[in-house]
């Protein structure tokens, strides 16, 4: 039988299923990445505007997050691509023209083949070095525009909020030291901040804005200046004037706990194989898993577009993205779950591809109807 397989390879079947599956294919593809990557921009647009980045540069970071969730759309968009080619046949009564001539789900199974391979070799590749790569170039990017604070671009003449309206900023001039510098400074400067429903405004001739070199954390320092707090006209108003008032902006300790996950995220896989511990094992094992998952879709897809001509079209589909929702939560579980110390490296993330192919291969059993006979024959469902 498994040779009687290629005679169909290159065959008017073997290209008409090809076909139809990379049609679909391409054009769920163009949908998906058209929501996912415009709605990135959009947030992207909104977060320069609150941060105050300069739009021109969104384009490099827009285009590292399209590359960097490209593995994960190329997943799902073959995945139900090949349910609809699939259940397209069974719609039409394709299938049972080419179930009769000795053609069932083993047979798609391996028609499909190529692009499943070839999406496999892609995203393994994308996985394992070009999304690395593209979250480190994101981080340069980001730390070249953003220099580790919201402050950092300061629109000179015009009144700014911060922290969701709870710091209202505003400096007459404002001119960065150097182009590859963190410090920037600006003058006649108005803060105002709500702390503990009490109002505090600061006024100060001269503000510099830097980052400390030992803590990493970022500084607004204030000079010749008074500091007010509490309301006009109340006894409880305090005035202070002050030669020098450093404030605080970004915690350096806060900077640290998040770098410590991404920097992860951002190395190559050689030097997280060579630097071992349970975050690099837990990013390894997730940048393995999506090509893996690849192959136990592809053939999750062939079963699931097995359907009647009277099942609801949308049925399948349904089922399909419920079973990539959990099975991509699942994995990103496990991947916590690693890295917090709870589950054991060696288990890790592969726990959840065998629980899959458990489950396929049960599924597998009773389309063919060979799970009932096994049940039959066991003496406590029997009775």
């Amino acid at each position: 039988m498994f040779f009687n397989i290629f005679k169909y390879k290159n065959t008017i079947i073997s290209k008409y299923l090809l076909q139809s599956l990379l049609t679909y294919f391409i054009a769920i593809f163009l949908v998906i990445s058209l929501l996912v990557f415009g709605n990135q921009f959009v947030l992207t647009v909104q977060e320069s505007v609150e941060f105050g980045i300069p739009f021109k540069e969104l384009t490099p970071l827009v285009g590292f997050n399209m590359l960097r969730d490209t593995p994960i759309i190329l997943t799902l968009s073959l995945f139900l691509s090949i349910i609809i080619t699939i259940s397209q046949l069974y719609k039409n009564s394709e299938a049972v023209i080419l179930n009769s001539i000795g053609l069932n789900d083993k047979n798609f199974i391996r028609l499909i083949q190529p692009i499943v391979l070839a999406a496999f070799v892609i995203i393994f590749c994308m996985t394992l070095f070009a999304v690395p790569w593209a979250k480190y170039e994101k981080s340069i990017a980001e730390d070249a525009t953003v220099n580790a604070s919201e402050f950092s671009f300061i629109s000179e003449g015009k009144f700014e909020s911060f922290k969701e309206g709870d710091i209202v900023f505003y400096a007459s001039e404002s001119d960065q030291l150097k182009s590859d510098s963190s410090e920037q400074v600006m003058e006649e400067i108005f803060i105002y901040a709500d702390s503990d429903s009490k109002p505090i405004i600061v006024l100060a001739s001269e503000a510099i804005k830097f980052t400390d070199s030992n803590t990493k954390s970022t500084f607004l320092r204030l000079k010749d200046g008074t500091r007010y707090e509490g309301l006009p006209g109340k006894q409880n108003v305090s005035i202070l004037e002050f030669l020098q008032y450093d404030i605080e902006i970004v915690s350096g300790e806060a900077q640290k706990a998040l770098i410590s996950f991404s920097e992860i995220e951002e190395q190559s896989s050689i030097d997280l194989l060579i630097k071992g511990g349970l975050l690099a094992n837990a990013e390894i094992q997730w940048r393995l898993s999506q090509p893996i998952s690849i192959l136990i879709l592809s053939v999750f897809g062939v079963f699931l577009g097995k359907s009647s001509p009277r099942t609801g079209k949308g049925v399948s589909l349904l089922i399909g993205v419920i079973l990539f929702v959990l099975y991509n939560n699942s994995l990103l579980v496990a991947k916590s779950s690693i890295e917090n110390g709870i589950l054991s490296p060696i288990i890790g993330l592969w726990i959840v591809h065998f629980f899959l192919f458990l489950i396929l291969l049960i599924y597998y059993q009773h389309r063919e109807g060979r799970l009932s006979r096994f049940v039959d024959k066991i003496p406590f469902f029997n009775h």
